[in-house]
């Protein structure tokens, strides 16, 4: 429930383009988080590598690493140990 009211909330309330996640333990670059459905490192946009819900970077991915709700690495699992950090670039 708190992933999809997360979810719900970075979907409604538009983010600087500056803000981007990354795998905490490989410093992988997972995409900027929110910003327009268009931009292509954008987590909204549904076609991009890092927004399509078919992408293995992308955490909207439900069977993926980042996305899939049983992955360490993932931020709609509770449990997670690994879920990706977010970086605020803006400051």
């Amino acid at each position: 429930m708190k992933a999809l009211i997360t979810f719900l909330l970075l979907t409604i309330i538009p983010i600087a383009s500056a803000v981007e996640i990354y795998d905490k333990e490989t410093g992988k670059y997972l995409g900027q988080l929110g910003g327009s459905q268009y931009a292509p490192d954008s987590t909204n946009n549904p076609y991009g590598q890092y927004g399509s819900k078919y992408s293995p970077d992308s955490i909207n991915n439900p069977y993926g690493t980042y996305g899939s709700q049983y992955s360490n690495s993932s931020p709609n699992n509770p449990y997670a140990t690994n879920p990706p950090v977010i970086i605020d670039n803006s400051k």
